[in-house]
C-alpha cells in the first residue's frame, strides 16, 4: 500500500487529502467574517458572531452573465454584498464572477466594461483568440473546451481574460471580497451522477485550490493541469488562464447538433475574416482559408450516425500517431504528402478550389513543419469525433488506495474531463452545503431557462439521496409557483440553511411582460444579438429583484445572525436560547 502523501497545508505542491476545508480558505473566511460583522452593524443588525451568508448564481449562458453582474452591482449598492461570506456560480454566472474578481469587486467598473464591450460593433480580438487556441493545440491535453473557450466564449463575452484563477487571492485573502467557488463536474462520472447522485461528481475551483470536495482531494489552483503521479508533482505546467476556465465552467448546451452548429458558424466567420486580412500574403490567406474550410466541411458532413464511423477512420491518429506525425513533418519527409492525402480523404470531393487551397497548405506546411494551424485542425477534428471536452491531467493518477479514495477508477485515468456543472444541477448547491462550510443563509439567484424552480427540485433530490440537510420541497407547490412566479420564495427546515430562491423573470419585476422577457433573453443566444439597450434592460431587471427583496434579505440576515449568536453564546456559557423561526 502506498503511503498517503502529506497534506499541502503549507502551500506545497503535493496532493492533499483532508477533511473539512483547506487552511487558506479557512483563514480567508475568518478575515471575511470581520468584514461581515461590520457590514451587519451598518445594516443595523446585531451580532457577536458572523453568520455564513452564501450567494448562489445559476447558469444560463450570456443571460446569466449579464444578470449575475446586475445582481452583484445591486447587492453592493444596497450594502448587502459586504455581509456575504461565499459567492458561488455555475456556467454563465462564472463569467460574471470572473469579471467581478478581475475588477477586484469594483462592480461599476465591471458593468461599465461590459457595456463598453457591447457598444462596439463586432469583436476585434480574433487574432489573440486564435493565438491562444493554436498554442493550446500544441499540448497533449487539448480538447474542444480549448476551442470553445478561446473562440466561442471569448466571443460571447467579448472578453479574453488572460489572468489566472490564483490572481484573485489578494482581495480574497484580506477578506475584502466574498470567498469565490466556481463549479464543474467530472464528465466521466456523469453516468454515476444520473444513477446515484454521487457527491464525488462535483469538482470545485477557488483561488487557492481545486479538487473534489466530497473526497477532500485537492491541489493548489496554480497546479491545475500539471502532471501528478502517486500524489506527487512530476511536471509543472503553466497555470491555465481565466479565458480557458470560463470555457470549461460554461460548456453546457442542448445537444451535439447545436454545439456543432456553434463551432461550424464560428469557423465560417473565421474563414471570412482571415481571408479579408490585407496584411496577409496571398499564400498565407489561402492557408488560413483552406484550414478553416477543412474544419467547416468536416463539421458540415458529420452527423451523430457517421461520427462513429469517422472516429474509426481517424483511429490511426492516436496520441502516439500525432507525435509520430510531428516527427515526420519535422524531418521534411515525403510522408507529409501521404498525411495530407489521408486527411483530404475525409473532405467531401468535388471542389477544385478546395483542392488548390489544400495543395498550397501542404506546400506551406512542408516549409514550416510545426505549422500551428495544421496542428489545430488535426487536434480539433480528432476531439470533435471523440467528443472530448475538459481534458486536464488527473492529479489523482496512480494515487488511490481503498483507504484514501473510494473510487479507484478515479486514479486509473491519466486525464480528467471536467465539464459544466449545469449538466448535473444548474446551481452550485452541492459545493456550499457540506457541513464544513456551515451555510446559515443561502440566497439563490436563478437565471435558468425552463422551469424556474428546477434547481430547487434537483437539489432537494440530491440532498435526500445523500442525507444532507435541506429545506423540504413540496412538488405541488413548485408546480403552482411556476405558473405565476414571484420574485422571492423562502424555504426552511428543522435543520440546515434557510434558502431564499429568486427567479430572474417574475411577475414582480416583469409584470405582464414576463413571457416577452423570457423569449427575448434566451439562454442560447449569440452575443451579436445583444444590443446595449437589451443589456441595460436585463441589468435593471436583475437589480430590481434585489431591491424588491432587500427587506426580505435583511429579515433573514437578522434571523441568521440571531441564531448564530445564540449558538455561540450557548457554546461559551452553556446557556440555552430561543431560536427564531419563519
Amino acid at each position: 500500500m502506498d503511503p498517503v502523501p502529506p497534506c499541502c497545508h503549507d502551500g506545497s505542491s503535493d496532493v492533499s487529502i483532508i477533511t473539512g476545508i483547506q487552511k487558506e480558505e479557512k483563514e480567508a473566511v475568518e478575515k471575511r467574517s470581520q468584514q461581515v460583522l461590520m457590514a451587519l452593524k451598518n445594516l443595523d443588525i446585531k451580532a457577536n458572531k458572523a453568520p455564513v451568508v452564501t450567494v448562489l448564481c445559476s447558469g444560463g449562458g450570456l443571460r446569466a452573465h449579464i444578470a449575475c453582474l446586475g445582481v452583484l452591482s445591486e447587492l453592493k449598492e444596497q450594502g448587502l454584498l459586504d455581509a456575504v461570506t461565499y459567492l458561488a456560480g455555475v456556467s454563465g454566472s462564472t463569467w460574471a464572477m470572473a469579471s467581478f474578481y478581475d475588477c477586484e469587486g469594483d462592480t461599476k467598473k465591471a458593468e461599465d466594461d461590459l457595456k463598453c464591450r457591447f457598444e462596439q460593433n463586432g469583436w476585434d480580438m480574433i487574432d489573440q483568440s486564435l493565438e491562444k487556441v493554436f498554442q493550446a493545440a500544441t499540448g497533449e491535453s487539448y480538447s474542444l473546451t480549448d476551442f470553445w473557450a478561446y473562440i466561442v466564449v471569448a466571443r460571447q463575452t467579448r472578453e479574453l481574460q488572460e489572468s489566472p484563477l490564483s490572481s484573485m487571492k489578494q482581495p480574497v485573502d484580506t477578506g475584502a471580497l466574498p470567498y469565490p467557488i466556481f463549479a464543474a463536474i467530472d464528465g466521466d462520472l456523469e453516468a454515476s451522477w444520473k444513477e446515484k447522485k454521487t457527491q464525488e461528481t462535483w469538482f470545485e475551483f477557488t483561488p487557492h485550490h481545486v479538487g473534489y470536495p466530497a473526497l477532500g482531494a485537492y491541489i493548489p489552483a496554480t497546479h491545475l493541469g500539471s502532471r501528478f503521479e502517486n500524489g506527487k508533482l512530476v511536471e509543472l505546467k503553466p497555470e491555465r488562464d481565466l479565458a480557458f476556465l470560463k470555457g470549461l465552467w460554461g460548456s453546457a448546451l442542448a445537444s451535439l447538433e447545436l454545439i456543432k452548429g456553434y463551432i461550424w458558424g464560428y469557423l465560417c466567420n473565421l474563414k471570412t475574416q482571415l481571408g479579408e486580412k490585407p496584411r496577409l500574403r496571398e499564400g498565407e490567406r489561402a492557408k488560413y482559408i483552406g484550414v478553416a474550410r477543412m474544419m467547416q466541411e468536416g463539421l458540415e458532413t458529420c452527423t451523430e450516425e457517421s461520427a462513429v464511423q469517422w472516429q474509426e477512420e481517424l483511429s490511426a491518429y492516436s496520441e502516439e500517431g500525432a507525435t509520430q506525425w510531428q516527427e515526420e513533418l519535422s524531418a521534411y519527409s515525403e510522408v507529409n504528402t501521404v498525411v495530407w492525402q489521408e486527411m483530404s480523404m475525409h473532405i467531401e470531393e468535388g471542389s477544385t478550389t478546395w483542392q488548390e487551397e489544400l495543395s498550397i497548405c501542404r506546400q506551406l506546411s512542408i516549409r514550416d513543419p510545426f505549422n500551428c494551424l495544421i496542428n489545430f485542425v488535426y487536434k480539433t477534428g480528432l476531439c470533435l469525433f471523440k467528443w472530448e471536452w475538459g481534458t486536464i491531467h488527473n492529479f489523482l493518477y496512480r494515487y488511490a488506495t481503498a483507504d484514501t479514495i473510494p473510487y479507484k477508477t478515479l486514479c486509473d485515468r491519466q486525464f480528467l474531463h471536467l465539464v459544466d456543472a449545469g449538466f448535473a444541477i444548474n446551481s452550485p448547491y452541492p459545493l456550499v452545503l457540506p457541513p464544513a462550510r456551515d451555510a446559515d443563509l443561502i440566497i439563490s439567484f436563478d437565471f435558468s431557462s425552463g422551469d424556474p424552480f428546477e434547481t430547487l427540485r434537483a437539489t432537494a433530490a440530491y440532498c435526500q439521496h445523500n442525507s444532507i440537510h435541506f429545506p423540504p420541497v413540496d412538488e405541488a407547490k413548485l408546480q403552482e409557483w411556476a405558473q405565476d412566479p414571484h420574485s422571492c420564495y423562502i424555504l426552511q427546515g428543522d435543520k440546515g440553511p434557510v434558502v431564499m430562491h429568486i427567479p430572474l423573470f417574475n411577475l414582480d419585476n416583469c409584470g405582464t411582460e414576463m413571457q416577452d422577457c423570457i423569449n427575448t433573453y434566451g439562454t442560447i443566444k449569440l452575443s451579436d444579438t445583444y444590443s446595449l439597450e437589451l443589456i441595460t434592460k436585463l441589468l435593471e431587471l436583475s437589480k430590481q429583484n434585489v431591491r424588491l427583496n432587500k427587506d426580505n434579505i435583511l429579515k433573514e440576515m437578522r434571523k441568521a445572525a440571531s441564531a448564530v449568536s445564540c449558538k455561540a453564546s450557548h457554546a461559551e456559557h452553556g446557556r440555552g436560547c430561543q431560536a427564531m423561526h419563519i
